[in-house]
């Protein structure tokens, strides 16, 4: 059967695995976080430019 030893080393490889996988998750969603902060201030940019004209006009 298993000795001890290699039962602490598949415990610590799910552990790393584990902290792995959330981190990915973390940092995948931080992405879409920019992106979709970058996104908004963009239209947001567009939209004031727009009003500006409008009112020129």
């Amino acid at each position: 059967m298993f000795e001890f030893q290699q039962y602490l080393g598949f415990l610590l490889f799910l552990t790393i695995l584990t902290m792995g996988f959330w981190l990915m998750i973390f940092l995948i969603n931080f992405v879409f976080y920019w992106i979709g902060g970058a996104m908004w201030e963009m239209w947001k940019e567009k939209r004031a430019n727009r009003l500006a004209e409008n009112e020129q006009a």
